[in-house]
C-alpha cells in the first residue's frame, strides 16, 4: 500500500499553512474590511485562492473530480512545489529521462536535491531491464516523465511500468497530450494512488501568457501541493482567462485540428529537404529533425526572422520547429528551400 506520509518531508507533513481572508470567508457578498485590501477598483479584491471556478470548469471539460486537481503558475511552479514537497533538500534525490524538459533540472539544482538523468534509448524510449536499481533507491523520491516528451515529441511507452514498481511520486507531465491519439493517465488515478498528471493552458488551450498549468492527482497529494503553495498563486485576470478560454471548446477543437493538418503538410515537405536527414515521429505540435548542420540552419533561418530551436547541444545536430499558422509554414518552407549547405 502506497502511504504518502513516507515520501512527505517531515516538515511539510507538521506544516501550519498560511490562512488567508479569502480562506476564512468564502462568500462573494458583503462589505469586506478583512484583507487590508484598497476598497476602491475594478482588480483591488485578492482572487480565489483555491481558484473554484476554474476548477469546476476544468471538471466538466476533463471529467476530473474538483478535488482531484489542483492549479498552479504554469506547470513549473507545480514541478517546484513536487520538490518541496517530497524531497528533503542534500538528502533526497528524483529521477528522470534525458533529453527531456530542462526546467525539472533547474527545479532539482534550486531545491539542492540530486537529480539522476537515464538516457533514453535511440528510439527515445526507456529501458526498464536498466532501472530496476533506480526504482528501489530509498533516496529516490520522485520520478519524472514527460510524455509525450520534450524535445523529442514522443510518448513514453514504459510509463505505466514505473509508476507500478516505483514507491515514491510518478510525476507524468502531459503538456502536449492534447495533440497526441494517447488516452491520459489522468483517467487512472484511482488505480496509482503516487501518481501526478501534469498538464497546462499553454499548448493547445492557446493561453502560454496565462500561465495556469493543472495538476491532477489523488486528494492526499493535492492536501499537500495546497498546503505549499502561495495563497493567491493565480490571478483573477489569468483565472478570468482560463475561464473563457474552457468555455470556448469549439474555437479549441478548431484550433487543433488545423494545427494537425498543417504538421502533415509540413512533415510531407520537410521529408523532401536534401539536408534532412531523419524526422522523429512526433505526438505533439512540434518535430524534432536531424539535420546535417543544425547551427548553420538555425543561423540562417535567425536571419530571416524565422525562429526555430536550435538543440544541437541536446541530441546532435537536431531542431525542433512548432507548428505555426499556415501562413507561418510557408515562410519557413520558403526559407529551408533556399537553403543551400
Amino acid at each position: 500500500m502506497f502511504d504518502i506520509t513516507k515520501i512527505v518531508r517531515p516538515n511539510i507533513l507538521n506544516l501550519e499553512p498560511y490562512s488567508s481572508a479569502r480562506d476564512e470567508f468564502e462568500g462573494s457578498e458583503g462589505i469586506f474590511m478583512d484583507a487590508n485590501e484598497n476598497p476602491f477598483g475594478d482588480l483591488n479584491r485578492y482572487p480565489d485562492p483555491l481558484q473554484k471556478a476554474v476548477k469546476q470548469k476544468l471538471s466538466d471539460v476533463k471529467g476530473i473530480p474538483v478535488e482531484n486537481i489542483f492549479l498552479g503558475n504554469g506547470s513549473d511552479e507545480i514541478i517546484d512545489l513536487c520538490f518541496r514537497v517530497f524531497c528533503e533538500p542534500a538528502k533526497d534525490k528524483a529521477l528522470t529521462f534525458v533529453p527531456t524538459y530542462g526546467m525539472y533540472e533547474v527545479s532539482a539544482t534550486i531545491n539542492n536535491v540530486e537529480l539522476e538523468k537515464i538516457p533514453l534509448n535511440e528510439k527515445f524510449q526507456i529501458n526498464t531491464e536498466d532501472i530496476t536499481l533506480n526504482l528501489l533507491d530509498p533516496l529516490v523520491k520522485v520520478i519524472f516523465i514527460c510524455s509525450p516528451n520534450n524535445p523529442t515529441g514522443n510518448c513514453i511507452k514504459a510509463v505505466e511500468f514505473i509508476i507500478k514498481n516505483f514507491g515514491g511520486i510518478v510525476v507524468v507531465d502531459e503538456a502536449y497530450i492534447d495533440f497526441a491519439d494517447a488516452e491520459s493517465l489522468s483517467k487512472k488515478l484511482d488505480i496509482y494512488p503516487n501518481l501526478i498528471v501534469l498538464q497546462t493552458l499553454s499548448k493547445a488551450w492557446g493561453l502560454a501568457a496565462a500561465r495556469v498549468g493543472i495538476a491532477f492527482a489523488g486528494t492526499a497529494v493535492i492536501k499537500y501541493l495546497n498546503k505549499v503553495k502561495p495563497p493567491y498563486n493565480i490571478s483573477t485576470l489569468n483565472q478570468s482567462a482560463a475561464l473563457y478560454a474552457l468555455q470556448e471548446t469549439s474555437k479549441f477543437e478548431l484550433q487543433r485540428n488545423i494545427i494537425l493538418q498543417e504538421k502533415s503538410k509540413l512533415l510531407a515537405e520537410l521529408e523532401s529537404l536534401d539536408f534532412v536527414i531523419k524526422i522523429y515521429p512526433s505526438d505533439t505540435n512540434f518535430f524534432l529533425i536531424v539535420v546535417k548542420d543544425a547551427d548553420a540552419i538555425y543561423n540562417k533561418l535567425i536571419s530571416s526572422k524565422i525562429i526555430i530551436r536550435n538543440r544541437n547541444k541536446i541530441v546532435k545536430n537536431c531542431l525542433r520547429i512548432t507548428i505555426g499558422t499556415p501562413a507561418e509554414n510557408e515562410a519557413l518552407l520558403a526559407e529551408l528551400k533556399n537553403i543551400t549547405l
